[in-house]
């Protein structure tokens, strides 16, 4: 199509607000064959039914040679037989069933006690400092799902301070062709030193199990063929840097789009039931992810676009939620939306539907609900929010906030 400006959502102009560009992209170029060879959809049905249909793959090994600019010696394309998130079935299938168990909601809401306690504490900490200020994602939305995904994998306690840096370098790798050379081997130096750490930890718990998610997979891999060394390995990387980037952008996103719909946040205040389609509905708004890679294994038709067989599909989950084909009144925060007509993409869906869906939404709806509860009088200090450098995922890199004084005195 002629006159298409540049898919670039890192853009100076795109990075604060992309969802405008989104809005001229999914009307006027909602399959679009991109600079570096990839296909660029944008519209919600094109992509909730891409995501159920097996012919479509997370594998990176599915690109043909010269699909997409610069993905043969990408790192991700090298790993993607063994993490997880980029496998077909059946291993996809038999490495989930190892550690599914943990993520069911039955099991998440039995952490419903623990997470609450960890927010009081960490909100306890902010009042007990003296000042009505503190910083959202610094002080509660990166600790809080480090603390809760650590205990899940037997991480100890003193340690989880070493990865806020090295977890933030390696979810990078994601982004595949948009990372510039330094920013690509930072992410790859992070990703080692995060499996040597992981390496480390298992060899300690073999001879001394605990209660936790590592020393069931240790079992797993134990027992036999269901589990590798480096699947064990990959995996447990994997479930430590997805259990906390994503709800902590999410928990972010959430606070400054209520900063920014002052009635929104109002009503969630005198209606603190409608926590549950308010996460739901900060899911949709403004997706902690934001792009979803799939693979054509087959020449396949989407959107009345013949795309061959190995080729790069790349979903704009945040064009998808905001579709007025599948959404009424997409730009407006509602968070009283009904859950039943917001299904949105954020946790993408089919067989990868995100494993950890239950527990980020346990987590933020305890961390948004108890701070609007505990902090009477929020407002946003920040003036105007810097957005990590992120491609696929998307947060603040701070949301400072101030509050009233008495909660000080409560």
């Amino acid at each position: 199509m002629t006159n298409t400006p540049p898919f670039n959502p890192l853009a100076p102009e795109n990075r604060a607000d992309p969802y405008p560009f989104y809005h001229w992209l999914r009307t006027h170029d909602p399959v679009r064959h991109a600079e570096d060879g990839s296909w660029i959809l944008t519209r919600y049905a094109d992509g909730a039914g891409l995501l159920r249909d097996n012919r479509f793959s997370p594998n990176p090994a599915h690109l043909r040679e010269g699909a997409v600019s610069g993905a043969e010696n990408h790192p991700v394309r090298q790993v993607g037989t063994s993490l997880m998130m980029f496998l077909d079935p059946p291993d996809h299938t038999r490495l989930r069933s190892l550690v599914s168990k943990a993520f069911t909601p039955k099991v998440v809401e039995l952490l419903r006690a623990q997470v609450q306690a960890l927010v009081d504490e960490l909100l306890d900490a902010v009042i007990a400092r003296g000042e009505p200020e503190f910083d959202i994602v610094i002080d509660l939305g990166y600790p809080l799902p480090v603390a809760v995904i650590c205990e899940l994998l037997g991480v100890p306690a003193f340690d989880r301070e070493l990865f806020r840096q090295l977890s933030s370098d390696a979810s990078r790798l994601l982004d595949g062709g948009a990372l510039d050379s330094a920013a690509q081997e930072k992410g790859i130096v992070a990703g080692m030193q995060l499996f040597q750490y992981f390496t480390d930890l298992v060899e300690q718990r073999r001879p001394d199990p605990k209660d936790d998610l590592l020393s069931a997979m240790i079992a797993a891999e134990e027992a036999g063929d269901r589990l590798s060394h480096a699947e064990l390995i990959t995996t447990a990387t994997l479930l430590f840097v997805a259990g906390h980037e994503t709800t902590s952008n999410l928990i972010g996103n959430a606070m400054l789009a209520l900063f920014r719909n002052p009635s929104e946040l109002d009503r969630l205040r005198t209606q603190p039931d409608l926590i549950k389609p308010a996460v739901e509905e900060f899911l949709r708004y403004d997706s902690p992810v934001q792009f979803i890679a799939r693979m054509t294994t087959e020449d396949t038709e989407v959107g009345g676009q013949v795309i061959p067989k190995g080729e790069q599909l790349i979903l704009v989950v945040g064009a998808m939620n905001r579709d007025p084909a599948q959404f009424d009144d997409p730009d407006r925060l509602d968070v009283g939306r009904p859950e039943k007509t917001n299904r949105h993409l954020s946790f993408s869906g089919g067989a990868h539907f995100c494993l950890g869906a239950s527990l980020a939404r346990l987590e933020a709806q305890i961390a948004i609900g108890t701070l609007i509860r505990r902090l009477p009088g929020l407002h946003l200090l920040t003036t105007e929010p810097r957005h990590r450098d992120h491609f696929v995922l998307r947060g603040v890199h701070e949301l400072r906030a101030g509050f009233s004084a008495e909660a000080l005195r409560g």
